[in-house]
């Protein structure tokens, strides 16, 4: 059900469209989780460490649909804000066919380059065939993926948290017990896993696909075009950037895999373990965001800038008690929480158990950091400061990367921890003050409003 954010409430508005969404990330990541803790648990540590190994590959391509994302959701929450339905459903479909069209030739780009991205990483040869298996039949479901994601963001631009949630729990479910059936019973290894999440996403997105093309048919409006180079341009000056910068923090990911692969499969091991765990709290907090943005274009559709700045602070409180949450949890329980994906009576896993445990407990305490960022950062791209939202990024990544490097020498694995805190708190830093000089540009202190027109600010 769509919902209109630009009225009522700031406060309930926000945790109520927020709540579907967190619920949503904890069956996504119990949808990426399953995977690495079956095949930790029913085939060898090689197993996990493989597709640890081809994971910041995946996130390239998960970056650049993100990219997609962003563009679209944003375009669509301002034209929907603003009322204009035609040009709203315009957005739609041109978004719709812009990412199936460039879903399609990743797919054959990613087909012909996994072995090569897997050599330039210096995959160990141990693991190398499990991955390039695994990598190789992620690619086949780009299409997918791609198609799964710009559904979710359109449904979200629209006000509706609920029907992605209803989608994904089914997904996640069944990926689980696919997992389960293939790997454990079947024996089918690395490749079973890629296959059971191949199959789930595959359903859920054609079905979510159905249900958005009866809910954007169902909102009566004048006769609109399926496609348009003027829109799609629109898409563009927001996505385009957006893909760079998600892509180009995946290549940073891929930077740190290749020093943390220097560091033996016990390391590989435990990292892919934590990071899946630090992905699921970074990523509660990234759906916060998420939440704000959609707010914060609806909002300036409507030029209801004073509610902006509410949604930030509201925001804000959400992504600081969930940081705390995981920091508290991670501190306390890192052991048993990488043990999920390791057989702890197996005296082999011992090593990479404390890999993983001490990388917890080195980035865990400063979640909050990365949660203020992201509520900052959210405001950033929804109210179209593209420049401003890239900057943010690329100096977390910028740092984390040049960090990673200086101190792996130095201090091994630790180092390569270390370089998270840092990047973390001073991109936070950065995102806060560029969002301090925003508002006040469209909140004056002495004006309820700012009559400006948001559409000539992309570019600032």
């Amino acid at each position: 059900m769509v919902k209109d954010m630009t009225r009522g409430a700031v406060t309930p508005i926000l945790i109520q469209f927020s709540i579907p969404l967190l619920i949503s990330v904890v069956f996504q990541q119990m949808y990426n989780i399953s995977d690495s803790i079956i095949a930790g648990r029913f085939i060898n540590n090689d197993a996990l460490a493989a597709i640890g190994a081809s994971y910041p590959i995946t996130m390239i391509f998960l970056s650049i649909g993100t990219g997609m994302n962003i563009g679209c959701s944003v375009v669509i929450s301002t034209l929907f804000g603003a009322k204009d339905y035609k040009g709203m459903k315009t957005a739609v479909y041109t978004s719709i066919i812009s990412t199936f069209s460039l879903a399609s030739l990743l797919t054959v780009v990613g087909i012909f380059t996994s072995g090569l991205f897997l050599n330039l990483l210096g995959t160990d040869n141990m693991i190398f065939s499990d991955s390039k298996t695994y990598l190789n039949i992620y690619v086949l479901g780009l299409v997918f993926l791609f198609v799964y994601n710009i559904c979710t963001g359109i449904f979200t631009a629209l006000g509706d948290s609920k029907t992605p949630l209803y989608f994904l729990i089914g997904s996640s479910l069944g990926n689980i017990a696919l997992d389960l059936l293939f790997v454990a019973v079947f024996r089918m290894g690395v490749a079973g896993a890629a296959w059971a999440t191949f199959i789930c996403q595959g359903i859920c997105s054609v079905l979510a696909f159905i249900v958005l093309l009866h809910r954007v048919g169902e909102i009566k409006s004048e006769k609109y075009k399926l496609f348009e180079w003027k829109t799609l341009g629109k898409i563009a000056s927001l996505s385009i950037p957006s893909i760079f910068q998600q892509s180009f923090v995946s290549v940073g990911q891929l930077f740190i895999q290749s020093l943390v692969n220097s560091c033996g499969t016990d390391v590989v091991a435990g990292y892919a373990s934590a990071i899946k765990l630090n992905t699921f709290a970074v990523t509660c907090c990234s759906t916060v965001g998420n939440s704000i943005s959609s707010f914060t274009a609806q909002n300036i559709g409507a030029k209801e800038y004073p509610r902006v700045k509410k949604g930030f602070y509201v925001g804000s409180l959400i992504t600081l008690v969930i940081s705390a949450a995981f920091s508290i949890l991670y501190h306390i329980f890192a052991e048993n929480l990488i043990y999920l994906f390791m057989d702890k009576t197996n005296a082999n896993t011992a090593a990479a158990a404390e890999a993983g445990v001490h990388f917890l407990t080195v980035v865990s305490p400063f979640y909050a950091a990365v949660g203020l960022k992201l509520a900052a950062d959210a405001i950033l791209r929804g109210g179209r400061r593209v420049v401003a939202f890239m900057v943010t990024t690329f100096s977390d990544l910028i740092l984390r990367v040049a960090f990673a490097f200086i101190l792996k020498p130095h201090f091994g694995a630790t180092g390569i921890w270390l370089s998270w805190p840092v990047g973390w708190t001073t991109a936070g830093i950065i995102s806060l003050s560029l969002y301090a000089v925003y508002i006040r540009k469209i909140c004056p202190k002495k004006k309820a409003k700012e009559k400006s027109d948001p559409e000539n600010e992309i570019k600032q």
